[in-house]
């Protein structure tokens, strides 16, 4: 059971990082990307730090802004 939670805190961390580098890639705001979605700023920041993960909905609105598949944002690095 650690271990699953482990591989699950490290994909969430992954996950936060792509979209973190994605969205700094595109010169975007927290702010700006959470308006895009119809977020909170402070939601987009607890998915990049890993504290709460998206949905696959989110992931896909997430995607859909910053010009990338929903692949690139969930693989490991």
């Amino acid at each position: 059971m650690c271990q699953a939670f482990d591989d699950y805190e490290y994909f969430l961390k992954n996950v936060g990082k792509n979209i973190c580098k994605a969205r700094k890639d595109m010169k975007l705001s927290q702010e700006a990307l959470a308006f895009s979605i119809n977020s909170a700023r402070n939601y987009v920041g607890c998915i990049e730090r890993a504290e709460k993960s998206a949905s696959l909905r989110m992931l896909h609105k997430i995607s859909k802004v910053l010009n990338v598949k929903v692949e690139d944002l969930v693989h490991s690095l």
